[in-house]
């Protein structure tokens, strides 16, 4: 009789707005108990996650399973980076980025059922001043909507949009320079400038609606600036995947980048911001995470 293939549950109590409490009784009733044998933990604190999923790797698990939003996916496949632990995905959070690319299904019970009959699958990660990422890392609006969301007493998409609608009529472009595969400068007033691993922020927000997640390469993404009267417009194309052919928009394929702006202050990585002083520095990491997705 063939070993038993050994999964760890990452759970965070406290991601998205759905209660956790009822997922170690989903597991025991729809994860086949002859096919796994696995272990639930729960984070206590921010950067657990990382600190379980390392562990597991050094107990030698053969799959690691985040049970959370977009932050404690990235704290656990941090920890799994050219690593054979494979990252799995049950996603609870806000805007479920790196689980809707993968086709990992949104439902709870569902998504765990889908674990009985899955595959791997070797993909990029991105790294910003040396922290990984894995849907997307930039500069701009989308940075400075992750800092306002984490202020938000509120969760959820409802949240998430009314934050964007309030500052998008304040919110003004800066000017950036941007250094590309140490080759090509190009500075440019932008609106945001987002490098795109997967084809999406999360909540089906394509930001580059034909990134490939495992090509060994990073989408540079700018908008420029624009005049607001088309900002419906363009937030429009972003939920219809034809914002890469707007005019404001504009894409390459990077290896790496350096980013320049004084006035910059914030970066944000899969959905999080983070304080910026200084350059960004950007740069793909091909072939660098096993990911688990749904057999079809």
């Amino acid at each position: 009789m063939a070993a038993k293939i050994k999964i760890e549950f990452i759970i965070n109590p406290i991601a998205g707005t759905r209660s956790k409490v009822v997922f170690k009784d989903l597991i025991r009733k729809y994860l086949d108990s002859d096919q796994y044998a696995y272990h639930i933990s729960y984070t206590r604190a921010g950067g657990h996650a990382f600190e379980l999923a390392s562990e597991a790797v050094k107990e030698g698990k053969d799959y690691v399973v985040a049970i959370g939003g977009d932050g404690t996916v990235n704290e656990t496949a941090s920890a799994l980076i050219h690593q054979s632990t494979a990252l799995g995905i049950i996603p609870v959070g806000s805007g479920n980025g790196l689980a809707r690319h993968l086709g990992i299904p949104l439902d709870p019970v569902e998504s765990i059922r889908a674990l009985n009959n899955v595959q791997k699958k070797l993909i990029d990660a991105g790294m910003a001043n040396g922290k990984p990422f894995f849907c997307t890392a930039g500069i701009g609006f989308d940075a400075h909507i992750g800092r306002m969301f984490s202020l938000a007493t509120k969760r959820g998409f409802n949240t998430y949009i009314k934050t964007v609608l309030r500052e998008f009529l304040t919110y003004n472009s800066q000017t950036y320079e941007v250094l590309i595969d140490k080759e090509e400068t190009i500075t440019k007033e932008a609106f945001s400038i987002t490098f795109a691993n997967a084809a999406q922020f999360g909540n089906n927000a394509f930001i580059s609606p034909e990134a490939d997640i495992a090509d060994g390469k990073l989408d540079l993404c700018i908008i420029e600036k624009y005049p607001k009267r088309v900002g419906l417009h363009l937030g429009m194309r972003l939920f219809n995947k034809t914002i890469h052919k707007s005019r404001f928009m504009t894409i390459k394929q990077i290896d790496k980048a350096v980013i320049k702006c004084p006035d910059a202050d914030c970066y944000h990585l899969d959905g999080e911001f983070l304080s910026l002083k200084g350059d960004l520095n950007i740069e793909v990491v091909p072939g660098s995470l096993n990911v688990l997705t749904p057999k079809v």
